[in-house]
């Protein structure tokens, strides 16, 4: 069952990333009016323009990662604490 746990975190870890990562692009856009520095493109950015994208992306990665391992574990102890009381 532990594998399953683990198997579901890295999935949750996964989509949660995939939609974090979409709403830094809609936000960029939003507030800058831009299509977001991503390299895919020849958009012309700044060095500013890109480093500043670069630190919001990886601040909403690393907040979801936490917040996704945190919730897992949580997950993980409750199902335990209940497999204990059955």
């Amino acid at each position: 069952m532990n594998f399953f746990f683990k198997l579901l975190g890295a999935g949750v870890s996964l989509g949660a990333g995939f939609l974090g990562t979409k709403l830094v692009n809609k936000g960029w856009e939003k507030a800058t009016g831009r299509k977001p520095p991503t390299g895919h493109d020849d958009v012309e950015t700044s060095l500013r323009s890109a480093l500043t994208f670069a630190l919001v992306s990886a601040f909403v990665s690393t907040l979801i990662q936490v917040l996704t391992s945190r919730g897992t574990q949580r997950a993980i102890a409750r199902f335990a604490k209940s497999q204990d009381i059955i």
